[in-house]
């Protein structure tokens, strides 16, 4: 399955040349420290059914999305989602998940799940609000001790769950392909939990109180979960998850 539009691609990976090529891809998105995804290895999940796209201009490599099949046939685990840093703001990675969910839906496949690291006031913007999954697992220090962009902090993550025939997820993609806004979900009757506007400036300019946030978004997020929360939506402009009652 090809996607073209403007110039821009969404297709598979295709062949040995193409998955090793991804491999620095990676290592330029995530740092010469964070191991990348073997070539080997991704052919071989390719093979077995998984994703490995990518999103391309002029034969150049500016977005990367991997994920692979899980014990259960209707779940893709979502593992890797990556734009070029030349390359963003162009919504490539809201394209591609939005070219995963089409793939998914082919193959008889209706939820995606990944992590996130919740501190990331972008990411939860793109899992949250504009594609529509919710979260209610937590994971402390998930991958232990990390390098690259990721480095000085916990690696906690929060699972994303994206029902992708779900009837507000349905309103989204509607409304993705006629490149409109997504709505914001209600905020009425929730409990809020403001997370940085900026980990990347947080971890450079002042690590402990970056590392007190991490803390203190873990103890707030866990203890709602808890409760029966669920992270329902995210206000990107006050960077503030929104959870409500399941």
């Amino acid at each position: 399955m090809n996607i073209q539009n403007q110039g821009l691609v969404l297709r598979e990976l295709s062949g040995v040349a193409e998955l090793k090529d991804s491999e620095q891809f990676q290592k330029t998105v995530w740092g010469e420290d964070d191991q990348p995804d073997n070539s080997d290895l991704m052919l071989a999940i390719q093979h077995e059914g998984g994703l490995v796209a990518g999103a391309f201009k002029d034969g150049r490599m500016l977005g990367f999305l991997f994920g692979f099949p899980t014990s259960q046939a209707h779940v893709q685990h979502s593992h890797r989602l990556a734009v070029h840093p030349d390359s963003r703001g162009m919504g490539l990675g809201l394209k591609l998940k939005w070219f995963q969910r089409d793939w998914c839906l082919s193959r008889g496949i209706t939820l995606v799940r990944w992590t996130y690291d919740p501190l990331r006031r972008i990411n939860a913007g793109l899992n949250i609000t504009r594609l529509g999954a919710t979260a209610g697992t937590y994971h402390e220090d998930y991958y232990g001790k990390m390098e690259g962009i990721n480095a000085g902090v916990a690696s906690d993550r929060l699972v994303a769950d994206w029902v992708l025939n779900a009837p507000h997820v349905e309103a989204l993609a509607k409304c993705a392909k006629r490149d409109g806004a997504a709505a914001s979900a209600s905020s009425e009757n929730c409990v809020k939990v403001k997370i940085p506007n900026d980990l990347d400036k947080l971890l450079s300019t002042d690590l402990e109180k970056a590392i007190a946030e991490r803390f203190r978004v873990r103890e707030a997020l866990t203890t709602a979960f808890s409760k029966g929360y669920r992270i329902s939506a995210f206000d990107v402009d006050a960077a503030c998850y929104h959870l409500s009652k399941t």
